[in-house]
């Protein structure tokens, strides 16, 4: 534990942060889980309207530096990629 008073501040804001960046990491994953479920379910156009906020969201955190933004852009890709192959699949 820190013993200067700067540094406990420090030590605190490094806790609200980390609190922070897992709520918001948490929530991004959960929106991919219900997006992945909604192509397997076969629910395109839910899955589309999920995909378009989903991508705000990725933005939006590597925005803030909580995830790179390559790791954003590469997992709307992955994600876009998944949803048109699903598509095709059924269609």
């Amino acid at each position: 534990m820190p013993n200067i008073k700067s540094a406990k501040k420090r030590h605190r804001q490094s806790l609200e942060r980390r609190a922070r960046n897992r709520s918001a990491k948490s929530h991004l994953k959960t929106a991919m889980k219900k997006l992945r479920e909604a192509v397997e379910s076969k629910k395109f156009d839910e899955a589309k309207v999920q995909y378009n906020d989903l991508c705000k969201l990725l933005d939006q955190t590597a925005s803030k530096k909580i995830i790179h933004v390559n790791k954003a852009s590469r997992a709307k890709s992955r994600l876009s990629h998944y949803i048109k192959k699903a598509a095709t699949a059924v269609a």
